[in-house]
């Protein structure tokens, strides 16, 4: 019985580690999004520097508000995207220097070149190297 109670003990927490390894950690710095989704981005336009991409309604890093527009394709370097009303296609890094600073369970997915105020109003963190 000693040794069941061991066996299973051990078990427990071997599951406990590896759930604790594998959890979402929130925004990574990395933004996720798919062809067609309708994301939050900065609205300079063509000269924008703060390559801010979001899932909800906030301000980018340069202090304008963002404006809906529609991704138009992903790669491994960037997210294009066309911005409602404006016929030209944009692109924005999909890996940013700055990630929304809520921590665990953030949902507004912000992350930018520059620092400045995600969707949930909280202060962009720099993103740490790994």
């Amino acid at each position: 019985m000693k040794k069941l109670f061991i066996v299973v003990l051990s078990l427990v927490m071997s599951l406990g580690i590896a759930s604790l390894v594998l959890a979402d950690k929130g925004n990574s710095g990395t933004f996720t999004a798919k062809k067609g989704d309708t994301i939050q981005v900065c609205g300079c336009g063509e000269s924008c520097k703060c390559g801010t991409l979001g899932k909800s309604e906030g301000t980018c890093g340069c202090g304008q508000k963002t404006v809906k527009a529609t991704v138009t394709k992903i790669d491994k370097n960037a997210v294009y995207y066309k911005i409602a009303g404006k016929g030209k296609e944009l692109s924005s890094p999909v890996t940013g220097k700055y990630k929304c600073g809520c921590g665990d369970g953030c949902n507004c997915g912000y992350v930018g070149q520059q620092p400045g105020k995600c969707g949930c109003g909280k202060d962009m963190v720099p993103v740490k190297k790994s």
